[in-house]
């Protein structure tokens, strides 16, 4: 799996109709759109991300604001190209959006929070983010599945093997890894080396 976990970086791994550039601070001259993510949010310039972007086909330049979700360094933050080429991902302390850059006003505030990790996999045309006890992937057309609850604390993805990722979670019970299995294209989970459905 592709993941950055740099401080505010830019990933452009899949094709993208659109420029972003992360400010260190916001402008003192506001550009005439401004958005900010997500919209009933109080007190968001507080660690907010600033994300000066540049749609495609001759759009107005917008500034965009993303709330901060968590101040850890181990949530991470930055601006990522998506499986549709008109959308832009950013995740600010765990937060992640997905913002339509044609029309900035659509937007998705994804349920994980926070957002631990993101990959993308570009095999599977999937952004794929880790969650403290699921996976998330995000396709062309939107939230592609999520899987079932995998762990009682903590992922940890070991690898992607053709349409196969691999990994284990914490087990609360029997206070153990347990390895697991899911299918990239449907989101469906096993008991690796199994084959047996985790449903």
């Amino acid at each position: 799996m592709d993941s950055q976990l740099q401080p505010r970086s830019v990933t452009l791994a899949f094709p993208h109709s659109w420029e972003a550039e992360i400010l260190p601070k916001r402008p003192l001259i506001k550009p005439l759109r401004c958005y900010t993510y997500p919209r009933e949010a109080e007190e968001v310039e507080r660690g907010a991300m600033e994300v000066m972007v540049r749609p495609a086909r001759k759009a107005v330049k917008f500034l965009a604001t993303f709330a901060l979700g968590f101040a850890d360094p181990a949530a991470p933050t930055g601006v990522w190209s998506c499986p549709c080429a008109d959308d832009l991902c950013a995740v600010a302390g765990g937060y992640a959006y997905v913002v339509n850059t044609l029309e900035p006003a659509k937007f998705e505030h994804l349920a994980f929070r926070p957002v631990l990790e993101v990959g993308s996999l570009l095999k599977q045309n999937l952004l794929l983010f880790v969650g403290h006890q699921a996976l998330l992937a995000w396709g062309a057309r939107g939230e592609a599945w999520q899987t079932r609850r995998l762990s009682s604390e903590g992922l940890r993805i070991t690898e992607v093997r053709g349409d196969e990722l691999h990994g284990f979670g914490w087990d609360l019970i029997t206070d153990r890894e347990v390895p697991f299995m899911v299918d990239l294209r449907t989101g469906d989970t096993f008991q690796a080396g199994s084959g047996e459905s985790m449903r």
